[in-house]
């Protein structure tokens, strides 16, 4: 992955922005220190189709005792995402008058070269400082043509793409699914809980305060308060398994939804968030489970 650096980007800084940017961020403030989990930096560079100013994003803040949580996110209007493919990227850059050295490096890979080696060398692109590589992305990061050729081209095959910034050599190193994320409504969450197998095949958080939980509370749930989020943040992938259906529930939804994006940047592949919390679990429900 690409570490951000004060170095000024070729060209101009409009050339390339922070993948982090895009992605979900937590972090928990007092007065005393400040503590944030997210993905590593990483440069998505210059064909990013959008600048930082065109992208809208939606902010939250929880005020947990004395603790603030913090969430940052580009704005969604839906309750789902995934479902789609990642691409594990990179790719060297020149200008759009260098076409013929472009045939050359393309030829010196066919003969054995390797592209990142050639992009430290002879790219235009930020990225030449860690050969090239883009890291994760995904459809919708892109320019059009930039994006049309990376998820149209075949494993490990370099390709050819011109762009409004130049000529571009990349290579779709590895591919994944796109991790998904998707309300649960309590009465499915209700049904699922009625099986036995389920609570020991999949992950139940409840991000409440344990005083909360003294008042109400699901069988199987393990819980992780936000106020100690200091604490299992950074050790939430020896915790649980990212490759494992993980659920997520907080009183009404709204704090067990920023960690549910969260545990999405950390790798958890299947997350759901409980719609409504376990106000509605109650409510709409399961009477017997007491409100606050």
């Amino acid at each position: 992955m690409l570490r951000a650096t004060n170095r000024s980007p070729i060209a101009c800084p409009a050339f390339c922005a922070l993948k982090q940017s895009f992605l979900p961020m937590l972090s928990l403030s007092s007065s005393s220190n400040i503590h944030t989990f997210a993905p590593s930096p990483s440069f998505l560079p210059i064909i990013i189709r959008r600048s930082l100013r065109s992208i809208s994003f939606k902010e939250s803040s929880l005020r947990v005792g004395h603790l603030r949580l913090k969430f940052v996110a580009p704005f969604s209007s839906g309750n789902s995402s995934g479902g789609g493919r990642e691409l594990l990227l990179q790719h060297l850059l020149v200008k759009e008058d260098d076409l013929n050295l472009l045939v050359e490096l393309q030829q010196r890979i066919s003969a054995g070269e390797d592209l990142s080696d050639l992009a430290v060398e002879y790219s235009i692109c930020p990225s030449k400082e860690e050969g090239g590589m883009l890291g994760w992305v995904r459809k919708g990061q892109m320019v059009q043509e930039f994006e049309e050729a990376a998820f149209s081209a075949p494993l490990n095959k370099i390709v050819r793409c011109k762009t409004k910034f130049g000529w571009h050599l990349l290579q779709v190193i590895s591919e994944r699914e796109e991790p998904l994320l998707k309300d649960i409504q309590p009465t499915e969450l209700h049904e699922k809980l009625q099986d036995l197998s389920f609570t020991e095949e999949a992950q139940l958080i409840d991000v409440r305060e344990p005083e909360e939980v003294a008042q109400a509370s699901l069988p199987g749930f393990q819980v992780l308060p936000l106020r100690q989020f200091g604490n299992w943040g950074p050790e939430i992938t020896t915790k649980l398994d990212p490759q494992k259906d993980t659920y997520v529930m907080c009183h009404h939804g709204m704090r067990s939804l920023q960690v549910a994006k969260w545990l999405q940047t950390q790798g958890f592949k299947r997350v759901f968030n409980v719609s409504g919390g376990i106000h509605a679990y109650a409510v709409t429900v399961d009477p017997s489970v007491p409100t606050y």
